[in-house]
């Protein structure tokens, strides 16, 4: 997907859709340590709430 808003928009588009991803995980892995998850457990996590949330849309 941001390759795609990097050629049809430009760079910056492609930025803040990856910064918003990033952010995403990073919140989702920290809640996740927080609750004394593994760490495994907390990227896989983080990683599947990204992506559900990112299709929430859809």
């Amino acid at each position: 997907m941001a390759c795609f808003a990097y050629f049809v928009y430009n760079p910056l588009v492609a930025m803040v859709l990856g910064g918003l991803f990033s952010l995403s995980f990073i919140v989702g892995f920290g809640l996740r340590r927080k609750a004394r998850h593994s760490v495994r457990c907390s990227v896989y996590g983080a990683l599947g709430g990204m992506l559900d949330k990112s299709m929430a849309g859809f």
